[in-house]
């Protein structure tokens, strides 16, 4: 079951929707099914330890919270 990214066509809201076979995924602020999948940010470590003190900043917005920033605002 995989994870995808989708903006919606008609709010405009970003979410993350698990997909299940062929299911048609819906927008969970509108139940809207014009949706466009986008290209998801993923997370990679490095034995354990990060690679320095701060965060990657999202892959999506750019925000330096890190991955997954954008969709606190």
């Amino acid at each position: 079951m995989p994870l995808y990214e989708y903006n919606c066509e008609d709010c405009g809201a970003h979410a993350e929707i698990l997909v299940r076979g062929q299911e048609t995924p819906h927008c969970p602020a509108c139940e809207g099914t014009r949706l466009q999948r986008t290209l998801s940010t993923f997370a990679v470590t490095t034995g354990g330890r990060p690679t320095s003190g701060a965060s990657s900043p999202c892959g999506r917005c750019g925000d330096p919270r890190g991955p997954g920033a954008c969709s606190m605002n």
